[in-house]
């Protein structure tokens, strides 16, 4: 049963095409139960993020994969072979890899940052949840949050703060100067934002307005930072006193949109705004751009910013690439070990039939007077006979019609040299008994 990864990301698609194919979290675990009912899908998971919309399966099949495609797409009520442009396919060890990258942040726009293993584990625990989380996915989804910890304390990856708020702020910073005379307005609470306001406050920056549909989570970010806590409904009216405007939500539909913000452009007497989109889908309608004395950036925009903050990070992707090949080929490893249990199983069942019948026979003499030397004796040979008889007379079998390669694995598997001897340094159990004694 072969792994596979299907998605798209910031590498494979556009802004405007990863946008329409976000699961909302609401309907993550419905949409899970969906895809885990489909013919050939045994399970299912889903990482779905502003950068990255990916579906991990486990499958009866490859040519399943293209079923996992078309869910894909018809989810999002789009065309499969317009979708197909943008997509990628992994396969197995590809498969395994590539989620082994995503975690510790190797696959991201940020260079090893820290938020995508947070979602990773996030899309792991909804698809426990959804019930499409078996043996297989849950192993490799714990193997790679194993591997994210051991390259971010192996290497240097997570040591310089790169990531898209810190770009953010840093093209603030580029447009602006010092930032301690301007007032930023954060919309949306989530670990984006919080690290955004992080950074925007240890460059001098104190003044904050926050609004969430949580208001809860708003008074405590803003509380935080010393700044102010604003109803999402009073975005419009408050947008005025902004200078730094950073979108980060969950919202399917634009929070900001074009007319808003030229009212908020005349009352500023059009004095620039700095605004920055991070979130997919947009929360700043693209129109907004257009206006005068508006700089409105994107997540992808931002990679310009992002690159010129990589180079301390490039020498420990490569150790980390390193480590992933090798923790890939383990998980692998163990993939492939599967494929031999039920023979494994079958094989020690039938010796433990043979065994129980000689085992009771020999029982049987005992109770009927047999010495218990004979009955012992009765117990080793028979059992040897039972256990050897059937691969002794395939072996023979082999030998007679010429079957080389049958031959050849059975010396491999019994550990015997090509004249049928043990091999060099084995005493053989005749000789281990005689140095016993």
């Amino acid at each position: 049963m072969p792994l596979c990864a299907v998605g798209l990301n910031h590498k494979s698609a556009p802004l405007e095409v990863r946008e329409r194919v976000v699961f909302p979290e609401t309907e993550l675990r419905s949409r899970l139960r969906a895809l885990g009912a489909r013919q050939g899908v045994r399970e299912a998971a889903v990482i779905s993020t502003c950068n990255r919309t990916e579906i991990y399966t486990l499958l009866d099949h490859p040519d399943r994969a293209e079923s996992v495609l078309d869910w894909l797409a018809g989810s999002h009520s789009l065309d499969v072979d317009w979708l197909r442009g943008f997509v990628y396919t992994h396969l197995n060890e590809q498969a395994v890899e590539h989620l082994l990258r995503v975690t510790p942040g190797l696959d991201s726009l940020v260079l090893g940052e820290p938020q995508i293993g947070g979602q990773a584990k996030s899309a792991y625990l909804e698809a426990v949840n959804a019930g499409t989380v078996g043996p297989v996915l849950d192993r490799l989804f714990q193997h790679a949050f194993a591997v994210s910890k051991l390259v971010r304390t192996q290497t240097g990856i997570g040591s310089h703060p790169v990531s898209v708020a810190f770009a953010a702020v840093s093209l603030a910073r580029q447009i602006f100067g010092a930032l301690d005379n301007y007032t930023a307005l954060l919309i949306g609470a989530g670990e984006t934002i919080d690290l955004t306001a992080r950074h925007l406050h240890q460059h001098g920056l104190r003044r904050f307005l926050v609004t969430n549909r949580t208001m809860a989570r708003a008074r405590s970010l803003a509380a935080e930072y010393g700044g102010e806590a604003i109803e999402l409904s009073a975005l419009p009216e408050r947008l005025r006193d902004a200078d730094i405007v950073i979108a980060s939500t969950a919202s399917q539909l634009p929070l900001l949109g074009k007319g808003a913000v030229e009212r908020a452009l005349r009352q500023r007497k059009h004095r620039p705004v700095f605004m920055v989109d991070i979130a997919v889908p947009r929360d700043i309608e693209p129109e907004v751009g257009e206006l005068q004395d508006v700089y409105l950036y994107t997540v992808d925009d931002l990679h310009d910013v992002i690159e010129e903050n990589l180079s301390s990070r490039r020498h420990a992707a490569a150790e980390a690439e390193e480590i992933v090949s090798l923790q890939a080929d383990r998980f692998m490893n163990w993939m492939r070990s599967l494929d031999s249990v039920p023979a494994i199983r079958h094989f020690r069942g039938r010796a433990a039939d043979h065994r129980d019948e000689v085992l009771e026979r020999a029982l049987r003499r005992l109770r009927n007077g047999t010495p218990p030397e004979e009955a012992l004796a009765y117990l080793a040979h028979t059992l040897t006979n039972r256990l050897l008889h059937v691969p002794t007379t395939r072996l023979r079998k082999a030998g007679e019609h010429g079957e080389e390669a049958l031959l050849q694995a059975a010396r491999r598997l019994l550990d015997m040299s090509d004249d049928g001897r043990l091999p060099e340094g084995d005493p053989g159990p005749r000789q281990r008994r005689k140095q016993a004694r």
